[in-house]
Order: structure tokens, then sequence, then C-alpha cells
């Protein structure tokens, strides 16, 4: 394990650095958090590159340190060597002012992220859990998913899985966007276990998230209160699910210890219902892993591209005051050199602020970056996704269009395309090349996405909760001031796209799926929400207890959702023991890119072998727009032992048969047919037999 933190922390370095090209003011802490999403990304982009051509060696993960290392060339500059020099002892002695002499912000962003940290340590060391008796995970939402990501770990790790063919469907090219499982995989070549291997990476993810809305948040609406309240409003997601507890109050008059033990899984998404919309923690970052690299990957792109606006050679130099522009404030109506004037003393006043609040650096020489220069590297970025999460390229790159036609900067946005275009293109093409997905199977018209008979506004207004009418009251504000400037408005509104077409288009099989773009929608109104409920608790008196109320409100049945996670003792069984012995004997007995039959369930053993599974769970594989009832149909006939089972094996080129509860389950097995072939290895109830025509 200590290799892949070693490894972990060396690409977060190399990511950090690559920051000081593109992000001249950005604080050291903002810095960590791109630079390790940045980091991570490449490392998969690049490790799998350079495997594809020899394999996920030793060789491979060395050559790719090599190409990782290139930023640290940068730091031959001894203008930027400076910069990043002085970054890190401001760093180090705001960290040491604020725990020996605590101040109020800096104290509070202290105990801010140490929670955070906390949580997410908890929450991800229960994504799975290993204990004598087999493995678990504490996330019901995971319990599907889990086996699936550990079949793509382990086909990569174990499996040699080069060029990658779909884990659970062998012989079909694998299009599944699966970067952050290939990261897995080589940190558990690097030593790490299963477990390690995605704890290392979700934990760096999960807090560099937080820490990167948090930054996005600052540079739109200038409220320190707002944005701290933007990343709890994102992972604390929820709708008006909390009511359920008052229910289930009612019914209980055995005390609230009795009704605590009852509290359902999750008050937000519930099988069987229309509480479709989930907490981003339990739905999304813990079983959905792409989602995890892609969405920080997404809001470093997002705070570039605001960031480019600011550059005072296009002319929108903008909102940079605290309470400035963004918000409303006097800035708003002043031209000319007062304005310039004024815009510059309060930037100099934030500065120092943060120099002692927010560990930013109040520079000695700092690096000028063109808003040209933001673009590209924002584009770059972008086109780290398609292999990471590709709805998230989806949504990013619709928005970005949208943003262009706003804003008619049109040289930065086509140099922003051409950079993502420059790196994206490859990769969509090598996944749609000789693809086996049925692509009719992503799109349809439906409206209301999952709302099935509920009327579409009260299967929001119930799924989201206040969450909407908050957006509009922000928006409507009619005080003195106006809360939500015209720019960030312009900014904001090309979002709501990520909430309009989801609600009339099915974007993937499962209909549900499309909640990858539509939580775009919620991260971008995040910051508008947050700064409602910042101006209300500002003005103090009744409003501030208005504040609380409505952010309770908002985040209860989400939070309800984490801390069930936190605290319940309660695991759910993926694999049992018997089982992982018998993956044990597969891997030994069988070659790493040996094909495999076996009973169709999401949580076979073979799933964490790296071999091949002639097929794996049909929820899974439809999902990915695989066609697969054929399949299914001669996979029972085998094992009945039919008329056409002898033919099977050449056809699909199948060199091993699992024979086992699940398979038994599954289908009326011919044990008599199995007889004919020889038994390699068996665990339990478990027998693996070689059916390899000679």
């Amino acid at each position: 394990m200590l290799i892949s933190l070693v490894l972990a922390l060396f690409v977060t370095a190399s990511g950090t650095v690559t920051t000081y090209l593109y992000d001249e003011a950005a604080s050291f802490a903002s810095r960590l958090c791109a630079g390790a999403c940045i980091g991570l990304a490449a490392l998969g982009l690049v490790g799998f590159v350079i495997a594809s051509f020899i394999g996920l060696t030793p060789l491979a993960i060395a050559l790719t340190v090599v190409v990782l290392a290139v930023p640290f060339v940068l730091l031959r500059d001894a203008t930027r060597w400076r910069v990043v020099e002085d970054d890190l002892t401001a760093a180090s002695q705001s960290i040491r002012r604020s725990l020996l002499h605590p101040a109020k912000a800096p104290f509070g962003y202290v105990l801010f992220y140490t929670a955070i940290s906390i949580v997410l340590w908890r929450v991800f060391s229960r994504a799975m859990i290993e204990v004598p008796d087999g493995i678990y995970t504490g996330v019901l939402n995971n319990f599907g998913d889990l086996p699936f990501h550990l079949s793509v770990i382990t086909s990569f790790a174990y499996g040699n899985n080069f060029p990658p063919e779909d884990p659970t469907y062998a012989g079909v090219r694998f299009t599944y966007p699966f970067l952050t499982d290939f990261v897995s995989a080589i940190f558990v070549r690097c030593g790490a276990d299963l477990c390690q291997s995605m704890f290392i990476e979700n934990f760096i993810l999960g807090v560099s998230f937080v820490g990167l809305l948090h930054r996005w948040a600052l540079e739109m609406v200038r409220d320190r209160l707002a944005a701290v309240i933007t990343p709890l409003l994102v992972i604390l997601n929820g709708g008006f699910g909390w009511v359920l507890l008052w229910e289930q109050a009612k019914q209980y008059d055995q005390g609230l210890s009795a009704m605590l033990k009852s509290i359902p899984n999750s008050l937000t998404i519930i099988p069987n219902t229309t509480w479709r919309w989930g907490n981003a923690i339990s739905t999304l970052l813990v079983p959905q892993r792409g989602m995890l690299l892609g969405l920080p990957i997404a809001v470093i792109v997002f705070t570039q591209w605001w960031l480019a606006g600011n550059d005072p050679q296009m002319g929108g130099r903008g909102d940079t005051g605290e309470k400035g522009t963004a918000t409303g404030g006097q800035g708003a109506g002043m031209t000319g050199d007062r304005q310039s004037k004024r815009r510059k003393q309060k930037q100099k006043k934030l500065t120092a602020r943060n120099g002692k609040q927010q560990l930013r650096v109040s520079a000695s020489p700092r690096l000028r970056v063109s808003s040209a220069h933001r673009m590209v590297a924002a584009g770059i970025i972008a086109g780290l996704l398609p292999l990471v999460h590709a709805h998230s390229f989806i949504a990013v790159m619709a928005v970005a269009g949208c943003i262009t036609l706003v804003q008619r900067r049109w040289r930065d946005w086509i140099l922003f395309f051409l950079a993502a275009s420059l790196v994206a293109l490859p990769q969509m093409w090598w996944s749609t090349h000789n693809s086996s997905v049925d692509a009719a199977t992503f799109f349809d018209w439906q409206l209301g996405w999952d709302r099935e008979k509920d009327n579409p506004v009260w299967f929001w207004l119930k799924n989201t909760g206040l969450f909407i009418p908050l957006i509009l009251a922000a928006i409507l504000w009619l005080g003195k001031k106006r809360l939500i400037s015209q720019r960030v408005l312009l900014f904001y509104l090309p979002f709501t796209l990520c909430f309009i077409v989801p609600n009339l288009v099915k974007m993937a099989p499962w209909v549900w799926d499309n909640i990858k773009v539509l939580f775009y929608w919620w991260l971008a109104s995040a910051p508008i929400v947050a700064l409602l409920l910042a101006r209300l608790w500002h003005q103090r008196g009744p409003r501030r207890i208005l504040a609380v109320v409505l952010f309770v409100g908002v985040t209860l049945a989400g939070s309800v959702d984490v801390a069930t996670i936190l605290f319940s003792p309660v695991k759910y069984q993926v694999f049992d023991r018997l089982g992982i012995q018998f993956a044990e004997i597969v891997k030994r007995e069988t070659e790493p890119q040996a094909r495999i039959v076996h009973a169709s369930v999401h949580n076979h053993p073979v799933f964490l072998t790296g071999r091949r599974s002639l097929m794996g769970y049909p929820g899974h594989i439809w999902t990915h727009g695989l066609e697969y009832r054929e399949r299914e149909g001669e996979i029972k006939r085998l094992y009945a032992g039919g008329p056409d089972a002898g033919g099977l094996p050449g056809k699909y080129d199948i060199k091993y048969a699992v024979l086992g509860p699940h398979e038994r389950n599954m289908a009326n097995v011919n044990d008599q047919f199995f007889s004919r072939f020889t038994n390699v290895g068996e665990a339990g109830g478990y027998r693996l037999y070689k059916i390899a025509q000679p």
C-alpha cells in the first residue's frame, strides 16, 4: 500500500505544479485539490495508453511516472519556482497561525475540512468492507455496483485486459468509461489490495471535490459563508423525504430509540416509489465511481470559464469585489477609472483577507495568465472526461456551447473547443470504433424523467424539496440590491439545460441514469441558493432563523442518508468466504485472459479474478446498451446439457465453466453433462471445470 500512497502523492504534486500554468491566483489548498484530480486522471489516461502496448506491468507504471514527472520541469523557471516556494511558505504559516492563534474564520475552515474529511473517510471505508467471512458494503446503493467495479479493476490488474474486453460480457469491446477503475488497478499492481486501491482514490477525490466546489462558489458569488454552504448543499442534497420521519414517528409508541433504529436506509431514493433523486454521496460518489472523478474535473473547468471572463483585456472584469457586482453591490453602476480604481482597492483587500483566512497567498512575483491560457487549459482538462465519465463530458460541452453563444468571446471559446477536441476525440474514436453498443437504446422521448405517473411539478417538488423555490427566490430577489448579478445569471442559465433536456429525453437505456446530467443542474444551482441563505443569515434577527430552517429543510433528508452510512452497523454481504477462496483457485488454475461461463448474477466470485465472464449481470449489461438475451439463453442451455451445449464453448472460445450455488439457482444443471470435463479445483460448493476442446 505504501507505494500506492507515494504514487498518489506524486501525481497530486505533478497536477498541482501544472496549475501554475493557467491559474495564477489560486490558493495552495485549491491547487492541491485541482492537482489531485488532474494528476489521477492523467495517471489513468497515460497509464492506459502505455499499458495498451506492453500490459499493466511495472515497466508500464514506471514509464507513466516518467511522463507525469514532466510538469516538474516547469520549476526550472526561477520566477515560477519563487511563486511555488512562496505559496508553500505562506500555506504552512497560515496553518500554523490557525492552530496556535486561532481566529474565527481560519479556525472555522479547519473545523469544516476536518469534519468533511472524517465523514468522507468513514463513508469510503464502508464502501467495501473486508472481514474474515467475506466482502461487504455498508452502502446499500453500492451493493450492485461494487462487484462490477471490482470486475473492471481485477480485469486490468490480474487479467491483462488489453485491448479491453467488457469483463462482464466477453468478446465485446469495453466502452464503459473505466479510467477511475484503471487507476485503482494501477494501485493494486503497486501493492495495495482491492479495498485499499479504491479507498485511496475515493478519499482523495472526495475531499478535493469539496475543496473545488468551495473555491468555485467563492469566485462566483464572493461571499465566504455562501462558499462554505455550497459544497454542503451538493453532498447533502435531498428533497422532502424527511417528512417520512414524521409519518414513521406516528406509528411507533416504543420510544425514540426504536424509531431511530427503524429509519429507512434512504429518505432520498426508495425502490418501487417515485422518490428517485437520491443523495450525492450514497447514490453517486460511492457507487458511481466515474462521477467521483468526473464531477471535480468539471468543476475545475467551470472555475476557469468564470475566471477567464475576469481578464481585463476581455472587458469582462466584472464581479471581483467581495460583495461587488456579483451580489448587486455598489460597483455595478460605476464606469471608467473610478470603477477600475474601486475594484483594485477591493481586490487588494480581498487578497489580504484571503491570505489570513483562506490560505491564499499574497504574492511576491505573481504569474500573469491571460484568458486564452485559461481556456486552453480548461479545454485540455475537459478533454480528459470521455474515458472518465462520458455523461460529464456531454454536459460540459453542451453547457460550453450555450455559454459561448451568450458571452460571444469567440476567440477564447474556439481555443477551448480546439483544446478539448485534441484530447477528447481520440478517446471518443477509440470508444466507438467497432463498438457493439446499440446507440438507439440511449435516446428516446420521455417526459418528466423517472416520475412514472406522478405529476411532473409534484414529482420535482417532492424529490428536490425547497431547492427549486429557493433558486427562483434568489433570482427574483427584490431588495435594494440585486442578489444575483446579470453576469452570474447569464453564466448560470445554460446549466438549466442540464435539467430541461433530461426531463424531455431519455439519455441512457435506464432512464434513471439521466441523473448523471441532471446533477450538473443541481451543482450549478447550489452557489445561487447558498448565496440566498448567506444573505438571510447576514441580515440577522428572524431572517437568520429562516436561513437555518431553509438550510435544514434542503439538506435534512440527505444528511439522514449519510448519517445512516456513518453510524448504522448494518452491512450487506457481496461475496462470502467460500466464494473468495474459490476466486483464488480460479486465479491460480486459469490463464489471465481465460473466458469463463458462470451464472448471470451480479456478485459471482469470478468477478474477483480478472477473468472474462461470458455473461455477468444482465442489469449491468443492459444499462451499457448491449443486447444479451440470446447469450443468456445459450448459457442456460449449456448448463442444462442441451443438444447444442457441446458447440457453445467453441463458439465463444470458453475455456472454463463454474458449477456452484449460483448456477444451481439459475438453471436445471445437468451434472452428467459436466462429468465429462476435468475438475481443476473446488471450494465449498463451487467447482471449476476445464471445458476447452483439445
